[in-house]
């Protein structure tokens, strides 16, 4: 399992090769990139150029990046509309794939691998519509991505058209067989529940979002501060076909310093190491 963490802890900070140098002390393997304006600024050549180099210098892999939520510096808070792909307006739906795909043009530096989806808001309803919506922005998004060499992931949300049955069906009835799937074992816990969520997905798994919370708020708390059991979690996708990476998202409203970030990143990552798929049991003849 390739260990990884998202850039989203430092979302308030602009992301800088010292914020890298500390994912690289933890152990890190590999970065996603939280593509927010204030962070890590996507329309601006001098930052990617700037992360670009530090890329180029350094082992640490710039694995995945997750797409704009919202396409403002501050987060909507300002009354922007979220970046949504199947949106009932076409004009929000047009504006929010130039934007994911403005994100992307960052691929040309940076050498992605994987893009990571959001599939509608909270608020969102399943229909038919949505997956018609759904399945447009995908292949839209797709043709895009190709040529830059990133793939699409698509992640399970607490929402209702993006959970673990209607992704699969999206995925399905798109013939999108190169679209997989990042497993957020968070929103699965908060929902159907990881073993739910992953026996679902488990074929499509390519990435994973590793983040704990009590089964009340999407807290994105470090691994063992809630009550999800990631010894059978972290098992479980270590026997995925895929070998999907671990990827920490941890909420950036934690009080954390680049310091602890670091060692709670390493213990993280050393719990990842520790954990072993389940036997599959030997039948017998």
């Amino acid at each position: 399992m390739l260990k990884v963490i998202s850039s989203h802890v430092f979302l308030t900070h602009r992301l800088h090769p010292g914020l890298l140098d500390v994912f690289a002390r933890a152990g890190a393997q590999g970065v996603e990139l939280f593509a927010a304006r204030q962070h890590f600024d996507y329309s601006s050549r001098s930052h990617v150029r700037e992360l670009a180099e530090w890329f180029r210098s350094n082992s640490l892999e710039p694995f995945s990046m997750h797409a704009p939520m919202f396409p403002d510096p501050e987060m909507g808070r300002s009354g922007t509309p979220s970046v949504n792909v199947i949106h009932p307006e076409k004009t929000r739906r047009i504006d929010a794939m130039d934007e994911i795909k403005r994100a992307l043009e960052a691929a040309e530096q940076i050498p992605i691998r994987f893009l990571i989806l959001h599939l509608g808001d909270r608020e969102d309803t399943w229909s038919l519509r949505s997956l018609e919506h759904s399945i447009t922005a995908l292949e839209h998004l797709r043709a895009f991505a190709n040529p830059l060499g990133v793939k699409l992931l698509i992640e399970n949300l607490e929402g209702d058209v993006a959970c673990p049955a209607h992704l699969i069906e999206i995925l399905v009835s798109g013939h999108l067989t190169d679209i997989g799937v990042c497993l957020d074992v968070g929103h699965a816990h908060l929902g159907e529940g990881i073993p739910a969520a992953f026996s679902e997905l488990r074929d499509r798994i390519r990435s994973s979002h590793l983040h704990d919370n009590k089964g009340d708020k999407d807290t994105h708390l470090w691994p063992g501060d809630g009550t999800i059991d990631w010894d059978q979690t972290l098992g479980d996708l270590k026997s995925a076909p895929q070998s999907p990476a671990g990827v920490l998202e941890i909420h950036y409203n934690l009080p954390e310093t680049a310091e602890s970030v670091a060692e709670k990143a390493k213990q993280a990552f050393e719990r990842m190491d520790r954990a072993r798929a389940p036997e599959v049991p030997i039948s017998e003849h």
